[in-house]
C-alpha cells in the first residue's frame, strides 16, 4: 500500500463500529484498501466506481447539525466531496468545509459507511469516512450550484423528518449521541 491508502486504512481501522452494518462496511473496506491503491477519484461521476468520499458534520453543542439540500443526490446531505488523489481525508474535509461553508474547522472521524449512489450520479459506491466540527449556529452558510439550501436541524426535526437524509443518517446520529453522551448517561 502507498502511503496516502495506508493513512486511510490506519482511520478506517481505528473507528469502532456503532453496529454490525458498520463493522461489515469496515471489514469490506480494509478488504479493499488492502487490494488497491485506486480509491481516489479519478473522473466524475465514476471512476474508479469505488472511490473515497469525506463527509464534515457541523454539530453544535446543543446536537444540532447543519445539512445541505445536495442537488444530485436529491437528499439533506452533510457538506463533503470526493478525497482528491493522495489527499488525507480529514484535509478533504477541512477544505469542503472552506469551500462549501466558508469556515477553518477541525475535524475528528467518527463513522464510516459505503454507500450505492442515487440521484443524477447513481449507480457507483462511495465509501464515505464522516468527520465531525465542532460548531455554533453562527455560520453563514454560502451560496453554492452543489446544493439549494443549507440548514440547521435540531435533533426534533430529524427525529420527525422523513426519509430524506442520507440512508445512514440517522445511524451516524445515533452513534455520535452514544459517544458524545456524558458518562453514566
Amino acid at each position: 500500500m502507498r502511503p496516502p491508502v495506508i493513512a486511510v486504512h490506519e482511520i478506517v481501522a481505528a473507528l469502532p463500529p456503532l453496529d454490525d452494518l458498520e463493522a461489515t462496511h469496515q471489514r469490506e473496506t480494509l478488504r479493499w484498501l488492502e487490494r488497491t491503491d485506486d480509491v481516489f477519484r479519478r473522473a466524475k461521476p465514476a471512476t474508479p466506481p469505488r472511490h473515497l468520499v469525506s463527509y464534515v458534520v457541523p454539530v453544535t453543542p446543543d446536537g444540532d447539525i447543519l445539512l445541505v439540500d445536495h442537488v444530485n443526490a436529491g437528499l439533506w446531505l452533510p457538506p463533503g466531496g470526493h478525497v482528491d488523489p493522495d489527499e488525507h481525508p480529514a484535509a478533504t474535509a477541512r477544505r469542503e468545509a472552506r469551500e462549501e461553508l466558508g469556515v477553518a474547522v477541525e475535524v475528528w472521524p467518527v463513522f464510516l459507511t459505503a454507500t450505492r449512489t442515487v440521484g443524477l450520479d447513481a449507480g457507483h459506491t462511495d465509501v464515505s469516512i464522516w468527520w465531525v466540527a465542532a460548531s455554533d449556529r453562527g455560520w453563514a452558510v454560502p451560496e453554492s450550484d452543489e446544493f439549494r439550501e443549507a440548514r440547521w436541524w435540531t435533533p426534533e426535526e430529524i427525529a420527525a423528518a422523513g426519509e430524506t437524509f442520507d440512508p445512514h443518517f440517522r445511524r451516524f446520529v445515533r452513534k455520535l449521541r452514544r459517544d458524545l453522551a456524558p458518562p453514566g448517561a
